[in-house]
């Protein structure tokens, strides 16, 4: 089974991330591999803080962009389809000016984190742990 991407036209381009279909393909690949759910497929947009913005009060019922949503599936059909992961390139963006990180190390980072929320980890050390280690290996 095969992930889908997509990158909506108000997501900012930023020259620094890997954000055409035949970069960031591979990168989701590697990161289900490297996170122990190879072969799963998932739904990857990549979207604006507005966009996000929207998600966020529909779904959460709070305010405002995030960096990244997940929306684990409930799909007893497809057993290998995890969910769909919305990414602000925005947020993503002025988050890494903000932390002084490289944005393709965080966008690895957004990625690894949502994917663990799809295959069930909530917050705390262990998805710390695996984001990292996801990243390292990734990096």
């Amino acid at each position: 089974m095969s992930s889908s991407l997509w990158i909506e036209p108000g997501a900012a381009l930023n020259p620094s991330l890997p954000l055409s279909k035949s970069e960031l393909a591979p990168l989701v690949a590697r990161l289900l591999d490297v996170l122990g759910l190879a072969g799963a497929s998932v739904e990857v947009r990549m979207v604006d803080d507005a966009e996000i913005a929207r998600l966020n009060l529909e779904f959460l019922g709070l305010p405002g962009p995030t960096n990244v949503l997940s929306f684990p599936a409930e799909d007893d059909e497809r057993p290998d389809y995890l969910g769909e992961i919305a990414l602000s390139v925005d947020t993503l963006t002025r988050e890494a000016v903000l932390y002084g990180q490289d944005p393709a190390g965080h966008l690895v980072r957004l990625l690894a984190h949502g994917l663990l929320h799809l295959a069930g980890y909530d917050h705390g050390q262990v998805m710390e742990e695996m984001t990292d280690m996801a990243v390292e290996s990734v990096a």
